[in-house]
């Protein structure tokens, strides 16, 4: 049986806090990567032609950035890893050659503070955070225990084809 064509990936990158460049160096590279491996494991985008193209950006931004965009769209006061922001799929019969998924925005000093308390290199959480929020805008969750389990699964599966070590496992 012929396996469907892989998803491409259009990733848009906004740096808004220069701060990532002295974490990782050049992030774009290394987020890319992390949102093909998310859509090379996950269910394909509703709407999208086997072969197509996922478009998805993601905004690097500050703590105090975060903190205000979880503040307003999910009543929390604080900063947070990540935040994934699903565009409105629009219903339609025909499948299309290209689907926007959405946004993605990550908090600088949060991600910085993770690693360095989970022992991680700052460029491995941050595709381990990149793989998370993109696999959000494919309508994953983690709201009951089997929804996380199938989550944690499919973000194993991306990073262990990113060559990262299993976030979850339990040393």
């Amino acid at each position: 049986m012929p396996r469907a064509a892989p998803i491409r990936a259009a990733v848009a990158v906004i740096v808004d806090d220069r701060g990532w460049q002295k974490l990782v160096g050049d992030p774009e590279p290394l987020l890319r990567r992390a949102a093909r491996a998310a859509l090379a494991v996950a269910r394909r985008p509703r709407g999208l032609k086997p072969g197509g193209t996922a478009a998805l950006s993601v905004a690097l931004m500050g703590d105090r950035g975060v903190k205000r965009l979880n503040r307003e769209f999910r009543g929390k006061d604080r900063p947070t890893n990540v935040l994934s922001f699903p565009a409105a799929m629009v219903p339609g019969r025909a499948a299309k050659a290209r689907v926007d998924l959405g946004d993605v925005a990550l908090a600088l000093g949060v991600v910085r503070r993770e690693a360095k308390a989970q022992g991680k290199s700052p460029a491995d959480h941050l595709a381990h955070l990149m793989v998370h929020g993109v696999l959000h805008l494919l309508g994953y969750d983690h709201e009951t225990d089997r929804d996380a389990e199938r989550m944690e699964r499919l973000e194993r599966r991306a990073l262990a084809a990113l060559g990262i070590a299993d976030p979850y496992r339990l040393d």
